[in-house]
C-alpha cells in the first residue's frame, strides 16, 4: 500500500508484539515479519455448519506475514519503493491496504497490481473516518468490480482484522480490464461505489490548517518542542527523585551487606559495588555495576525516556511530524539537509540509536551522511540529556539554556560547513500530509514497550560493560597511563582537572554514566559547560558507533570520525576560552552571532548557485 495507509498499524494488530525486522540483502532498508494465526473457519462461517466443515482444521493456520516499506507506485523512485516492489516476488498473496478516506489516489497502485497476475484482496483502512467525513462507499459493489475481497478495517481498533484472516482464502487475482488508463480506471470505479456528503468542518482539520499556516505554523511547531523539552525535564526530574528513594530504601541496604561481605576481595568489591565515597556507597558515583551500573540506566534515565518515548508516539501517531518536516525544511536546506531529516534528529534526542537508522529513508547518500554526521556529533540522547540537564542545572537553568544553545550553534556551523565540502544535490521535500488522528491507547502501549525493552537490552548491559571496563583499568593502572595521554588536552586546551579524563574514556560505552562522572569532581560552571559540550561532541556510545558503521560504510564512517574529534576539541576549547572572559549572557550574544554569521553565509552560498544555474 501507499505511505501512511496504516499498515503498520493493521500488521501490529494482526500479529502481537513478537516481531522481527530485517535488512532487504544488500541494502539497509528494512521491512518486518511476523507468524499471523489465521481463524479456524477460512470460509467466515457464511453456510452455518461449521461443525462438519472441510474447511475447519485441527489446529490454526500459522503463515508467515511481511510488512514492506510503503510505495505509491510499482515504477518507484526512492530505494525503498523499489525494494517494496521487489519483495512482492516473493509472496503468495498480496493484501492491498487502501486508505478508504483516499480512494482515487490509493487505487492507483491497486489497478498497477493487477499485472503482476497474483492472488490479492483490498483492505479499506481508516473505515471510521469515512464516516467522520461524510464519505459513503459500496463496498459490495468495489467488491464486484475489482473482483477480490474487499473488508473495511481499522487498524487503531482492530476491527475486521479477523475477516481478513477468515477470507484469505478467497483471494484470487484482480479481475480489472487494461483498456483505460489506470486514471480513468480508478475515476469510473471511484464514480461507481462512492458518494460525498456536506458537512462543516472538525475541529481537528481546523488544527490541520493552522499548524501548516504560513504565519502560525512555525511558532507552533517550537511551542512543541519547548512543551516536549518542558515536559520531559521538569517532570522527568520529578520522577527520578522518585526511582532515587525507591533505590536507596530499597537496594542500598543489600548493597551495603554486600560491601560487608566482600570485604576480603577487594578487586570483586570494586567491581560489584564500587568505591566508598565519604563512607557511603553513592547511586551515581560509586561506579560499581551493581550500583551506578543499575541506578544510572534504571533510576535515572527511564523517567525522563519514558516521558519522550510517550510525547514522540503520540506525535507520531496523530500527524505532526510531516507538518513538522515540512515546516523546518526551509531552514534544513541552509545547513545541506531537507525537512525529513528532522524525525532522525528528533528520534536522535531519544537514542542515537535509532535516530541512525531513521538516516536510510534519505534519498541521497549526502542527505543521509550530513545527517549521520549532525546526529552522531551534536545529538544527546535523552539518556545523556536527563544527566545534562541534573548537571549544569545544578548551576542555574540559564546555563541549561546555554548548553542547549551550543549545540544548536555546533549543529548550524557543523551543518553549514558540510553543505559546502559534501558533494551532490539537497532534492526538494515531497511529503504527502496525513490527516490528523486520535491515536489508539493500545498502539501507543505497544510502541511503547517495545522501544523501552529494546533500551533495556542495550542499555543496562553496555553500562555495566563500560563501568568493568573502567574498574579493570583502574585496578591494572591502564587508566592512569591513559589519563596521561590525554591530560595535554582536557587540562591544557579545556581547563578540565586531569580526573575529566575517566569520563571522557567512560564515555566511550556509555554518555550517560560518563556525564554522571563529572559530578564528584567539583567542576566550576564555565567547566561543567565545557566538560558537557565536550562529552556530546566527541564520540557516541559504542553502541551507535556500531549501528552508524552499518548504516554509512567505513569511508564515511572513517570521515564522521575525523568530524566528531575535531569539533569536540575546537567546540570545547572555545567553551573554555568563552567561559573564562564572559558571562552566560555574554556568551549566549556570541553564540547567536555565530548562529546568525553561519546563516547568512548559507543564504549568499544558495543565492550564488541559484544564479549561476
Amino acid at each position: 500500500g501507499n505511505p501512511n495507509v496504516g499498515k503498520s498499524a493493521l500488521f501490529s494488530q494482526m500479529t502481537g508484539v513478537t516481531v522481527k525486522t530485517s535488512n532487504y540483502a544488500g541494502t539497509t532498508v528494512s521491512y518486518t515479519e511476523g507468524k499471523w494465526r489465521l481463524p479456524p473457519s477460512a470460509c467466515g462461517g457464511s453456510c452455518g455448519d461449521c461443525a462438519g466443515c472441510s474447511k475447519l482444521a485441527s489446529k490454526p493456520k500459522i503463515v508467515e506475514l511481511v510488512d514492506v516499506p510503503g510505495t505509491y507506485s510499482l515504477n518507484p523512485e526512492a530505494k525503498s519503493e523499489r525494494i517494496a516492489v521487489d519483495m512482492l516476488d516473493e509472496g503468495d498473496v498480496i493484501i492491498n491496504v487502501v486508505d478508504a478516506t483516499n480512494l482515487e489516489r490509493n487505487l492507483i497502485l491497486t489497478i498497477e497490481l493487477a499485472r503482476l497476475k497474483k492472488p490479492m484482496m483490498v483492505v479499506l483502512n481508516m473505515w471510521d473516518e469515512t464516516q467522520h467525513m461524510g464519505i459513503d462507499i459500496d463496498v459490495d459493489h468495489l467488491e464486484k468490480l475489482l473482483g477480490v475481497p474487499v473488508i473495511p478495517t481499522n487498524g487503531r481498533s482492530g476491527r475486521g482484522v479477523l475477516d481478513i484472516g477468515r477470507r484469505i482464502d478467497e483471494a484470487t487475482e484482480l479481475k480489472i480490464e487494461a483498456t483505460d488508463t489506470p486514471w480513468q480506471q480508478v475515476g469510473s470505479i471511484v464514480e461507481a461505489v462512492q458518494n460525498l456528503s456536506h458537512r462543516h468542518h472538525t475541529v481537528r482539520e481546523r488544527l490541520q490548517d493552522l499548524s501548516m499556516h504560513p504565519i502560525f505554523g512555525l511558532p507552533i511547531a517550537l511551542g512543541v518542542l519547548a512543551l516536549l523539552f518542558e515536559v520531559v525535564i521538569n517532570l522527568g526530574g520529578v520522577l527520578s527523585g522518585w526511582m532515587a528513594q525507591l533505590f536507596t530504601n530499597l537496594w542500598l541496604p543489600l548493597m551495603y551487606q554486600l560491601n560487608d561481605a566482600l570485604q576480603g576481595v577487594e578487586w570483586l568489591r570494586m567491581i560489584l559495588v564500587g568505591e566508598i565515597i565519604d563512607g557511603v556507597i553513592e547511586l551515581e558515583g560509586s561506579m560499581g555495576i551493581l550500583t551506578t551500573g543499575l541506578f544510572v540506566p534504571i533510576g535515572l534515565v527511564t523517567p525522563y525516556l519514558l516521558l519522550f518515548y510517550l510525547f514522540l508516539g503520540f506525535l507520531e501517531d496523530w500527524g505532526y511530524l510531516p507538518r513538522m518536516a515540512v515546516l523546518f525544511d526551509r531552514f534544513f536546506h541552509r545547513i545541506g539537509l531537507h525537512g525529513y531529516s528532522v524525525i532522525p534528529l528528533m528520534l536522535s534526542t531519544g537514542c542515537n540509536i535509532p535516530g541512525v537508522l531513521a538516516i536510510r529513508n534519505l534519498e541521497s547518500r549526502r542527505e543521509r551522511f550530513i545527517t549521520a554526521a549532525i546526529a552522531c556529533t551534536a545529538i544527546p540522547c535523552m539518556a545523556q540529556s536527563a544527566i545534562i540537564f541534573r548537571a549544569v542545572g545544578q548551576f542555574g537553568s540559564i546555563y541549561v539554556w546555554l548548553i542547549l544553545l551550543s549545540l544548536l550553534t555546533v549543529i548550524v556551523l557543523l551543518g553549514v560547513i558540510l553543505d559546502f565540502f559534501v558533494k551532490g544535490e539537497t532534492p526538494s521535500l515531497i511529503v504527502e500530509m496525513p490527516p490528523y488522528r486520535v491515536p489508539g491507547g493500545k498502539m501507543q502501549a505497544k510502541k511503547l514497550l517495545s522501544r523501552l525493552r529494546g533500551f533495556f537490552a542495550e542499555a543496562v548491559p553496555l553500562m555495566m560493560l563500560g563501568i568493568l571496563l573502567i574498574q579493570i583499568l583502574q585496578l591494572t593502572g591502564v587508566l592512569s597511563y591513559l589519563f596521561k595521554l590525554m591530560e595535554p588536552v582536557v587540562s591544557g586546551l579545556w581547563g578540565l582537572p586531569k580526573e575529566t579524563a575517566s569520563a571522557m574514556l567512560v564515555g566511550l560505552i556509555r554518555k550517560d554514566a560518563a556525564v554522571a562522572l563529572l559530578e564528584p569532581l567539583s567542576l566550576t560552571a564555565p567547566q561543567m559547560l565545557t566538560a558537557v559540550l565536550a562529552l556530546v561532541l566527541y564520540f557516541p556510545c559504542v553502541a551507535t558507533y556500531t549501528v552508524l558503521s552499518r548504516e554509512v560504510g567505513g569511508k564515511d564512517l572513517a570521515y564522521i570520525t575525523v568530524i566528531m574529534i575535531v569539533t569536540a576539541v575546537v567546540g570545547a576549547m572555545v567553551m573554555n576560552l568563552m567561559g573564562r572572559f564572559l558571562t552566560p549572557v555574554g556568551m549566549i550574544l556570541v553564540e547567536l552571532c555565530l548562529v546568525a554569521i553561519a546563516l547568512l553565509a548559507s543564504r549568499v552560498r544558495i543565492k550564488r548557485i541559484k544564479e549561476h544555474e
